[in-house]
């Protein structure tokens, strides 16, 4: 195999998203992720969508060391990014608390178009064709979540 060969066989998608990840066992990792492959082609329209895709490896270009790695979608514990565009048409807005495995605790809100027989927290995150829940820290901030790592999930209190 020449080098340009070699070469071939690791290009990636070019348009990039930053977000840091935390990925079990390693630990926080901070990249970008492939929204567009090198043709200008859409590979997800936003990292949700991307995230829950079912292929088990999704591809992310780490900072330091700069290195592309493939990681397998079941070890991402969580995803931090910044949006932007976070107007959602019909939005119905959930709070909670999510106690993670690992002891943290994640407080935010679900900002989602839910069918009226499926609007309740409960519903949402039993959506089986997803791997991950989207919670707002803030308007922009957003964390996305594997099921896999939540314990447990709480209501806030009102004071």
């Amino acid at each position: 195999m020449t080098d340009k060969a070699a070469t071939n066989i690791l290009k990636i998608p070019t348009t990039l998203c930053p977000v840091k990840m935390w990925v079990h066992p390693e630990g926080q990792v901070i990249g970008s992720l492939f929204l567009h492959d090198e043709h200008g082609n859409e590979v997800a329209d936003d990292i949700l969508t991307l995230a829950n895709q079912p292929e088990p490896f999704l591809v992310f270009k780490c900072e330091m060391p700069e290195e592309l790695r493939f990681y397998n979608r079941n070890s991402i514990i969580r995803m931090e990014y910044v949006d932007k565009d976070t107007t959602i048409d019909n939005v119905q807005s959930l709070e909670c608390q999510l106690h993670m495995m690992d002891g943290s605790l994640i407080s935010g809100t679900i900002r989602e178009t839910l069918p009226p027989d499926y609007s309740r927290l409960y519903d949402y995150l039993n959506l089986t064709e997803n791997r991950f829940v989207k919670i707002y820290t803030t308007n922009d901030e957003i964390i996305l979540i594997n099921k896999t790592y939540i314990n447990q999930v709480t209501i806030p209190q009102s004071k």
